[in-house]
């Protein structure tokens, strides 16, 4: 039987985007604690995924949510607001959310995938913005990872 409607695409070049993983470079984002795989970043939509890895007692600063974002727990555990997430968890943020420290109480590996920026500050001011072209500008070696590592500690 033939379809309803012609569904063939009007932008021929379309095509799924593969990544190897364990040919992805960790880029490393505050010395000796936390890196990054940048795994895609979207310039038509904002927005991109990444694994980050980050070592027992690594503390990401405050950040609000511009867009939401879904977390999968590869391995770990991390502190997150009055919750502890576990390997295999998963958690969707909406677009707004404000968080304060997020801590890692294990190593701990995670895929993060959001749908456009975050907005890192401290109490008195913004500290950095991280969106999908600061994310491509350090996969592409042009940049460091100064987005990422604002407002960072390290808790003993």
């Amino acid at each position: 039987m033939p379809l309803p409607q012609d569904i063939t695409p009007l932008n021929d070049q379309l095509a799924d985007t593969v990544v190897e993983t364990e040919k992805v470079d960790w880029l490393e984002t505050e010395p000796g604690m936390a890196w990054i795989k940048v795994l895609w970043t979207g310039s038509e939509t904002g927005a991109w995924a990444a694994i980050f890895k980050w070592k027992k007692g690594y503390v990401a600063g405050g950040h609000k949510h511009l867009s939401a974002a879904h977390v999968y727990v590869i391995k770990g555990k991390l502190k997150v607001r009055d919750g502890v997430l576990n390997m295999g968890d998963y958690v969707y943020e909406p677009n707004g959310m404000l968080h304060g420290d997020t801590t890692a109480l294990e190593d701990t590996e995670y895929l993060f995938i959001c749908n456009g920026p975050l907005i890192f500050h401290d109490d008195d001011s913004f500290t950095s913005y991280l969106g999908w072209e600061e994310l491509a500008r350090m996969a592409e070696g042009q940049a460091d990872g100064t987005a990422i590592s604002a407002g960072s500690k390290v808790v003993a």
